[in-house]
């Protein structure tokens, strides 16, 4: 059977998936190194806990404030212009932070990484909307979270290994290295945008005339789009901001593990992550097929993380990076959305669609991230012990993601 016009044949799709899936991965590589480099930097610039959540947000600052212009850029510009520009900001960020010599350069370097990689997941989520057909998007966008599984696994106990050879700046000048090799391959691979492809003129005339806003006007009306955005920033947007920052600190100051034995707990953790997004990668046509969409698994696989979340708050010092595993994995649910929220949408509006879901979700990270920070410390003011107030925290958190599920529930599209 013929293909139809959009639509890559077998063998160009899969060199369109490894160049993008590369940029991919060196982005969740430096979404994640800053934990493990935590250590070094405190010491060299004296670097208070506070600081330190302030850098690693820096990143998912720097990634939130381009998503809206981004979209609508997707849309009109296609992946492969727009993840090459914005990787050549990348490139600058990772030399910024190599030579950075106080703080504020460290700072001011991780917001340029933030913005830089910004594009590595919209853009071929993007494409793959147009490009793959249709019982092959889920799976795509499964393995490309997989690949973002292996960059934060990467950022673990191989940067580790590799920090007494190369030093952290000479690190960062390699990453600058690799992200620009990785450029070559999508300026190679990835095909560029046809006219026919984009948004049609009205709708460009609309934009330019009412602004980047109000182009989105259809995304944060689309009633599909906002059943989804409270989980996506409540219990998606917590998943991503438990597994880089707050479970580590948990095993720590919790459950009593070593640094060391911490990091091997999230090292593991981070393989985890990496099959399951296999495995979703595998098992989501043919459950599409069986009836199983996303609605349905993410109805009937959200519950588990919940019940995770519960036992976590209840274990206190006996929940280690086991049940941080657990919650994780069940909580991959809710990844299933991302690609559901573009299939929602005409795909001239797919760009648009997809950046404002991922606002929503990086916005989550963010707002968990130094959530829970907030209430951790203000517990402890009130004479809680540190345990007591990180349960405490995970307390408020769990309530915060049982309402998104409730929303989910009570609004979701019949199906």
């Amino acid at each position: 059977m013929a293909l139809k016009p959009d639509v890559l044949p077998k063998r160009a799709a899969v060199w369109v998936f490894v160049a993008l899936a590369a940029a991919y991965f060196l982005s969740t590589l430096l979404r994640a190194i800053t934990a493990t480099l935590s250590p070094i930097l405190t010491d060299e610039f004296g670097m208070q806990a506070r600081d330190l959540g302030l850098l690693a947000g820096a990143y998912f600052l720097g990634f939130s404030i381009t998503q809206l212009p981004m979209g609508h850029w997707l849309d009109r510009h296609g992946p492969k212009q727009v993840v090459l520009s914005f990787l050549c900001v990348a490139v600058l960020g990772c030399f910024a932070f190599a030579w950075a010599h106080d703080f504020t350069g460290l700072l001011l370097a991780r917001v340029l990484i933030g913005v830089g990689v910004s594009a590595c997941l919209m853009a071929p989520l993007t494409g793959y909307r147009r490009w793959l057909i249709l019982e092959q998007q889920q799976r795509a966008n499964s393995w490309m979270l997989m690949t973002g599984a292996l960059g934060m696994l990467t950022s673990t106990l191989p940067v580790q290994w590799l920090l007494p050879m190369m030093g952290w700046r000479w690190m960062f000048v390699a990453l600058a290295l690799l992200v620009a090799m990785a450029m070559g391959v999508i300026f190679w691979k990835v095909p560029a945008w046809r006219l026919a492809e984009t948004a049609p003129a009205t709708s460009d005339e609309t934009a330019s005339t009412s602004g980047i806003l109000a182009s989105y006007k259809q995304v944060w009306a689309h009633p599909y789009f906002r059943r989804l955005a409270p989980m996506g920033f409540f219990n998606y947007g917590g998943m991503i901001a438990m597994q880089t920052l707050w479970a580590g600190p948990w095993m720590v100051k919790v459950a009593g593990y070593t640094p060391l034995e911490a990091a091997t707990g999230l090292f593991w953790l981070n393989v985890c992550m990496l099959l399951t997004f296999w495995v979703w990668g595998l098992v989501t046509p043919s459950l599409t097929v069986r009836g199983y969409n996303s609605n349905k698994l993410i109805t009937y696989g959200v519950p588990l993380s919940l019940c995770v979340q519960v036992a976590i708050i209840l274990g206190g010092q006996d929940a280690g990076a086991a049940h941080w595993v657990m919650f994780c994995v069940f909580s991959s649910f809710v990844s299933l959305a991302q690609p559901a929220v573009g299939l929602a949408f005409p795909s001239a509006l797919a760009g648009r669609a997809l950046s404002a879901y991922n606002l929503v979700l990086f916005l989550g990270v963010f707002v968990v991230q130094w959530g829970m920070g907030l209430m951790i410390d203000g517990f402890k003011a009130m004479s809680w012990t540190e345990p007591q107030a990180f349960q405490g925290a995970m307390a408020v958190f769990l309530v915060c993601c049982i309402m998104s599920y409730s929303y989910f529930l009570k609004h979701r599209p019949e199906s």
